[in-house]
């Protein structure tokens, strides 16, 4: 394949990634403070059930669509390579963020009741809201990045 068509590839699986990001803070995220406790869990469980498996893999698959990409430019396309890797850098941010802050609060509060909220809670809450805004900005730019490389 060449790299018009990975660069295609790597542009549609971000933009599948972006808006698995976006919707839901768009939808719902941004408004999590103002539910209360039981439609608060009913929403983290049915998101998580959702999107973790779409996301297991999507996340992946997107990331070694750019590894091509960043092969083909290499030698003879400078500005497509950097502005390649940028994205990359940025998605792999967005990657860590996931894995090592937000996965781990969701894996709590799935095993949450509403008659045994743990007193912190909504600081768990919140600290997953400001991390999902990192989130959200890092797969965006990501996206916006392979765009420009790709047309310029």
């Amino acid at each position: 394949m060449n790299i018009k068509t990975w660069e295609l590839i790597s542009i549609v699986l971000s933009a599948f990634v972006a808006e698995m990001f976006h919707g839901p803070w768009i939808a719902l995220s941004r408004s999590m403070k103002t539910f209360p406790p039981d439609i608060f869990l009913a929403l983290v469980d049915r998101m998580n059930r959702n999107m973790a498996p779409v996301m297991t893999v999507l996340m992946p698959a997107t990331l070694l669509s750019v590894i091509p990409v960043l092969l083909l430019s290499w030698h003879g396309y400078p500005k497509t390579f950097y502005l390649n890797l940028a994205a990359l850098v940025l998605f792999i941010v967005a990657l860590i963020v996931t894995v090592l802050v937000e996965v781990p609060i969701v894996e709590q509060i799935v095993t949450w009741k509403v008659s045994s909220l743990p007193s912190n809670w909504q600081q768990l809450r919140d600290r997953w809201t400001k991390f999902h805004v990192i989130r959200v900005a890092t797969g965006l730019a990501s996206l916006i990045l392979l765009v420009i490389a790709a047309i310029f």
